[in-house]
């Protein structure tokens, strides 16, 4: 495999300290992007000219030109970027205030989005690299409790899918991940935010809120398989614009889908009356 260099947010555990761990076993260069460095010690210790630690907080956007002009001074380069930090926010639209929701948008949007500004220009230079967005099942579909967090991976994902399109032309290819269930600490005690439960939505969000925090530890997906697809993907000659991984996320994916289409079709004729009668049909160039 060709030698990489990466810049992975968030990983300090779960799915993007596992990314590092592949990325690394691959060949590659690793720019650990975390808020608390000594969570990788260990890597930096066992991969010292391969792993560099530079503490750095998503949401601080200011801050993105020099992450990557740190992996630049370091490695040569940028070859893959994956916006991974994230966490989830579960109450009803009435129990999460703008803060939790705006933070949850820094998070997931702007933060991954001044990432990708500050690494494009040496990727378009290059004429390759790619761009690994890392979102959710929940950046597909939604229910009840958790709003804000599908809220912040919708707007990742349209954000991404244009992003995909403007970049094509100068080799850059975009991937968006959006995986089930894995065994991290996502669903743990202390990661996982709960809005304080009013009664009116109490017994309506009960099962969603103790299902959120139960699973933890249980999950089905395997942090390590995802990360070896996720490399091997980014290694190969293609990439998806989008990537559900894990069983749940591809059934449950595929079912949107086909629901999606039924009700579709279902209000077609009455979608239709709402143009001009003699309107000719809509031509645009994508």
């Amino acid at each position: 495999m060709t030698k990489r260099t990466w810049i992975i947010t968030g990983a300090s555990r779960g799915l993007g300290r596992a990314l590092a761990e592949a990325a690394l076993a691959a060949g590659g260069n690793v720019v650990a992007a975390v808020r608390t460095p000594g969570s990788v010690a260990d890597l930096a210790d066992a991969h010292p000219g391969a792993f560099a630690v530079i503490p750095f907080d998503v949401r601080d956007v200011a801050a993105a030109p020099a992450l990557a002009q740190a992996a630049i001074d370091r490695f040569g380069q940028v070859d893959v970027l994956v916006n991974n930090a994230g966490r989830a926010v579960v109450g009803a639209v009435e129990e999460v205030g703008d803060e939790q929701l705006r933070d949850l948008m820094g998070l997931h949007l702007f933060g991954p989005a001044a990432l990708v500004r500050a690494v494009l220009p040496g990727m378009r230079a290059r004429g390759s690299g790619t761009i690994v967005q890392m979102s959710s099942q929940g950046g597909r579909m939604s229910f009840p409790g958790v709003s804000a967090y599908s809220a912040s991976k919708f707007a990742l994902e349209g954000w991404s899918e244009a992003l995909a399109g403007e970049v094509a032309p100068f080799g850059v290819r975009v991937m968006i991940v959006e995986p089930s269930r894995f065994r991290t600490g996502f669903n743990g005690a202390g990661v996982l935010e709960f809005a304080e439960p009013s009664q009116i939505y109490r017994q309506a969000l009960a099962a969603v809120r103790a299902d959120m925090a139960g699973t933890d530890g249980r999950q089905e997906g395997d942090p390590a398989r995802a990360a070896e697809i996720i490399v091997s993907l980014v290694h190969g000659e293609e990439v998806p614009l989008r990537l559900p991984l894990g069983r749940e996320a591809v059934e449950r994916i595929s079912g949107l889908h086909r629901r999606g289409l039924a009700e579709t079709t279902r209000w077609a004729e009455v979608a239709r009356a709402a143009d001009f009668a003699d309107a000719p049909a809509s031509a645009r160039p994508v």
